[in-house]
């Protein structure tokens, strides 16, 4: 298939992501913007057409504290499958539709606010090449989240809060494209903005707000016979406050696999030095991401602690296993 055929698509995108950047700018943040650690083990929540780009199906769980602060996330996606042709004394095979599907399910309590969301996922991936080794994929998701601001009391009762709880839905989008070495995607989360007006200060008291991304990757083959691979990789995230340094869009990921065992570091805060851990076993895997305060001792600044649980519910659809393909 023809690769230029879809150009002009890819720009109308980027056209589209460009346009939305000149929006109003806003205060906000991402949400969900924790655990940190989901960029890492469940990006499809802030691409959604990374959605279904794998050949299994996988129920991810992520959960991180800090201090008092607490976030979990429960995620799933899959490529939808149909029966292929069969042969003479040969049962029909499985083959790969050209759809994605995904959800998640996140809490995130963070004082004085709490975020708990639903986000449903669709994703459609086209191959680029006769191999069917490389795909551009389009990705939606919709999502309803439920915000409850605690309040606030005071002596002076003008300075007093009462407790605020909202429902609002929301809108993200994506492109991605993948191969065997190579992946990159934009995306732009929060569509729909937020939901309410801003105070006298431009400040919005529910934490979110439009929110885009732009992922890259490369994978390195070190040595094929011991599964040793090198995967650098960059996130851009941009919001709509066109205040952000440049250190707080960028964020460098750096990924090594050893056959079954992974670890790595993802700079989400360079306040901070970060590092994961993560292990394969047949069908499901493990995983720790933690960030360690540079310029403090731990017992004077709380640490980042973050565990995940993966769960590979298909069967192996090919002998030849890749050990970065995770």
């Amino acid at each position: 298939m023809d690769f230029r055929f879809y150009i002009p698509v890819v720009k109308s995108v980027l056209f589209f992501v460009i346009l939305i950047l000149h929006f109003n700018p806003a205060v906000g943040q991402q949400t969900p913007l924790y655990p940190v650690s989901y960029r890492i083990f469940s990006p499809f929540i802030f691409n959604p057409a990374i959605a279904g780009s794998k050949d299994f199906s996988s129920i991810d769980f992520v959960t991180g504290w800090k201090e008092e602060s607490n976030s979990q996330i429960v995620s799933v996606n899959s490529r939808l499958t149909k029966k292929g042709p069969g042969y003479f004394m040969s049962p029909n095979v499985k083959k790969f539709r050209g759809l994605g599907i995904g959800g998640s399910l996140f809490n995130e309590k963070k004082s004085p606010s709490q975020n708990i969301g639903l986000s449903a996922v669709c994703s459609y991936q086209i191959p680029v090449d006769k191999q069917f080794l490389s795909f551009l994929s389009f990705g939606a998701a919709v999502k309803g989240v439920y915000n409850t601001m605690d309040s606030i009391t005071s002596s002076d009762p003008g300075l007093s809060i009462p407790e605020k709880k909202t429902f609002y839905p929301n809108l993200d989008v994506g492109v991605y494209y993948y191969g065997p070495r190579l992946f990159t995607g934009i995306s732009a989360t929060n569509l729909l903005g937020n939901p309410e007006d801003p105070d006298t200060l431009g400040i919005f008291r529910i934490p979110v707000s439009r929110q885009f991304f732009f992922i890259a990757g490369y994978k390195i083959l070190l040595n094929k016979s011991l599964g040793l691979v090198l995967e650098p990789s960059l996130i851009l995230n941009a919001d709509e406050s066109r205040s952000q340094k440049i250190t707080e869009i960028l964020k460098p990921m750096l990924k090594f696999y050893m056959q079954d065992f992974c670890l790595g570091t993802y700079f989400d805060n360079y306040d901070n030095i970060s590092f994961f851990l993560q292990y394969k076993y047949p069908r499901f895997y493990v995983g720790t991401f933690f960030e360690i305060p540079r310029n403090a001792p731990y017992f004077k600044k709380a640490l980042n602690v973050e565990f995940a649980l993966g769960i590979n519910f298909s069967p192996i659809k090919s002998l030849y296993l890749k050990y970065y393909h995770w």
